[in-house]
């Protein structure tokens, strides 16, 4: 702990003007000098969440969510469910992070259009049953 040195004059009277009122006193250094008005607890908050800091947390959201969608979408291949709608919602959370996760879409988007587009010309055109 710093100790802080004050100096402390007393107004003098005519008979102590002989004597001398300077003193001094030892105190401790105040916890918290700043108020809550003042803009260093701003200063302090804006250092602690700096763009790169807010990148990052945004980040770990994303590939948290992500994954976590994406992982759903692939035990719902083989459970009861839309694995088909919900992998690719995953792959798209994804994608606004990471490179590999927008080619791994387009590829799934390629392959599904591919998949309806044979669907339709598979059809048998003459379908009068």
């Amino acid at each position: 702990m710093i100790w802080r040195l004050k100096q402390t004059v007393r107004s003098q009277t005519p008979v102590e003007s002989s004597v001398s009122t300077d003193f001094y006193y030892m105190t401790p250094p105040a916890r918290n000098k700043r108020s809550i008005g003042s803009p260093s607890w701003m200063k302090r908050l804006s250092s602690i969440w700096s763009t790169e800091n807010i990148k990052i947390v945004r980040r770990v959201i994303v590939s948290v969510v992500g994954v976590t969608i994406l992982l759903i979408g692939i035990a719902l291949l083989v459970l009861p469910g839309p694995a088909f709608i919900v992998i690719p919602v995953g792959l798209a959370i994804l994608a606004t992070e990471y490179a590999w996760a927008r080619r791994w879409l387009k590829k799934v988007r390629r392959m599904a259009s591919n998949v309806v587009g044979g669907r339709s010309r598979t059809a048998p055109k003459d379908s009068a049953v």
